[in-house]
């Protein structure tokens, strides 16, 4: 269901530029049109406009180096050889994009195997081009929505997040050494969800600047920005105090004092998910308490270390809620 929306556009521009090279320049066979629709806008993850024209651009280059060298060396088994490493070496010096090399590549050997239109053998540069002009009008004027994936992304977040803290509450409550294990595997798993998070939002903005339809979710997808920065740091800080838990628990014992303020913690990390103006009063009320010898019944070295781990933790929710560092940093008590 979700290639839904990315099919419809690949098959509305690969139609429209056929029509357009078909019937406008009177092009019998205008295969390239079409290729380099399909080609530029594809199914990737990174829908931004730059990942399109770099494609669009390496495309082109393919096709018109190849047929350059076509003219040069006819073609055949041994030239087809030729042209192809002629390409793709050419394509890796000019740019280090794998994408751009392969798409050129695949192109070159269309323009080698295919027969030479009526026209001229140019016809296929033209072909190429327009596609190309239609990927980009399609990316822009029919675009994929933007937010879909970002909300995938956050909720598949803030799910193994959530997961990981109850974890670590059933570690600190039970001393439960194999929940403190299984909290810390599931907070490793974070980090390709917020690479894929970062790369849709990058996506998200890049269509929006330039989208007349999606123009009015610039600021909202913005605002999603700092949201992501400071979970990035919040989700390592939390490896270090999961990996801590882990160790204080091997003995089996509990540490009940400990477990309310991880549970209050991942009650206000699930609140920046949906609702940020309460998760920040929520955080705030949270950092505010953590003096480990007034949050503590009978701090001891252990345990206060643990609450001085949370301290930072606080620091970047508290901004990735959009509240400026050093307020945040004015809410921890002093120790």
């Amino acid at each position: 269901m979700e290639s839904i929306p990315a099919a419809l556009q690949i098959t509305i521009a690969a139609v429209v530029a056929y029509l357009v090279a078909h019937f406008l320049l009177e092009h019998a066979y205008p295969v390239f049109a079409v290729t380099v629709t399909i080609s530029a806008l594809g199914f990737s993850r990174d829908a931004r406009p730059l990942r399109v024209v770099e494609s669009i651009l390496g495309i082109l280059f393919g096709i018109g180096l190849s047929e350059v060298l076509v003219a040069v060396v006819g073609t055949g088994a041994l030239q087809l050889g030729f042209v192809l490493v002629v390409v793709l070496l050419v394509c890796r010096f000019v740019s280090p994009s794998t994408g751009f090399a392969v798409a050129a590549g695949v192109q070159s050997m269309l323009v080698i195997v295919l027969p030479a239109p009526a026209g001229g053998v140019f016809v296929r540069s033209l072909d190429g081009l327009v596609g190309g002009v239609i990927a980009l009008l399609v990316t822009a004027l029919i675009p994929r929505d933007p937010r879909r994936a970002c909300r995938r992304d956050s909720r598949n977040f803030f799910s193994v997040v959530g997961e990981a803290l109850d974890g670590v509450v059933q570690a600190l409550e039970h001393g439960d050494e194999p929940a403190a294990e299984l909290a810390l595997g599931r907070l490793r798993r974070t980090q390709p969800i917020l690479d894929d998070w970062t790369q849709s939002l990058d996506a998200a903005i890049a269509i929006a600047r330039i989208s007349p339809f999606l123009r009015r979710h610039l600021p909202e997808l913005r605002a999603d920005l700092p949201l992501l920065a400071g979970l990035d740091l919040a989700v390592r800080h939390l490896r270090i105090i999961t990996r801590r838990v882990d160790f204080l628990v091997r003995d089996d014992h509990r540490y009940p004092e400990l477990a309310a303020l991880v549970a209050e913690l991942a009650a206000g990390i699930r609140l920046l998910s949906t609702n940020r103006t309460l998760a920040r009063t929520r955080l705030a009320e949270l950092a505010e308490k953590l003096n480990p010898e007034t949050v503590l019944t009978r701090p001891e070295l252990t345990e206060s270390v643990l609450v001085m781990l949370l301290r930072p933790l606080l620091v970047d929710l508290l901004s990735a809620g959009g509240v400026a560092p050093e307020q945040a940093r004015g809410h921890l008590p002093p120790v």
